[in-house]
């Protein structure tokens, strides 16, 4: 069926449904991290394994999106934005799951014991920044309406909204990730140096989730404001 859209007629397919479809791998790439905390914190090795081995085949499968978008978006789009801050947007969503694949890449290369003052804020620091990541996916499932709406109207506006509290969001893991460097630097001088080091990195990687999150959020405030 020939499409209604005028903007569509114009500009042919709708160039954002890539982006969406890799933004949710992405997601789905992420939303393992949880479930890898706990088995670490339950000390099962297995799982660890399993959710490492997953997370590695999102990203992959993420990779090939990634990948097919940036060999066809200039060539099959008379582009309403600017093609490059497409792929700006699309390497900001890549970055989350690569984040992702960092992590489980430590967790599965080194054996990461977890000190006892971190284990209680762990868990909410991952599931908090797992959330951003979602809050993120779900902005980039607004493009549709923007693109609609000529990145226009109430439409802009409300995804005006969305990001500031995407960065609301992120402010708040901040402030967990602080607390956590803190607890891990209470107990440094009873731990191994090395051990430190790894698990201050490890802190900024999960963080990283939020961040690159956040930057999906900057880069449409950049598309809307074009």
């Amino acid at each position: 069926m020939r499409s209604t859209n005028p903007l569509g007629r114009l500009f042919g397919p709708n160039p954002f449904t890539s982006l969406q479809d890799h933004m949710r791998v992405v997601v789905e790439c992420v939303d393992i991290l949880p479930d890898l905390f706990d088995a670490l914190l339950d000390g099962d090795t297995a799982r660890v394994h399993s959710g490492k081995k997953r997370i590695f085949e999102k990203e992959n499968e993420a990779d090939r999106i990634h990948s097919r978008i940036r060999d066809t978006l200039p060539k099959r789009y008379f582009l309403p934005v600017s093609g490059r801050d497409l792929l700006d947007l699309l390497g900001a969503q890549d970055d989350i799951a690569d984040s992702a694949q960092d992590i489980a890449g430590l967790l599965y290369e080194r054996d990461m014991e977890v000190p006892d003052v971190l284990r209680t804020k762990l868990p909410e620091f991952v599931a908090a920044c797992v959330d951003v990541a979602r809050h993120a996916a779900s902005i980039v499932e607004e493009l549709d309406e923007l693109l609609e709406m000529g990145f226009g109207g109430t439409e802009a506006e409300s995804v005006h909204d969305m990001i500031d509290r995407l960065h609301g969001l992120e402010n708040a893991t901040d402030t967990l990730g602080m607390d956590l460097t803190r607890a891990l630097f209470s107990v440094e001088e009873e731990m191994n140096p090395v051990s430190v080091v790894f698990w201050h990195r490890l802190i900024e990687w999960i963080g990283d989730v939020a961040d690159h999150a956040e930057s999906v959020g900057n880069r449409i405030r950049l598309l809307i404001a074009h």
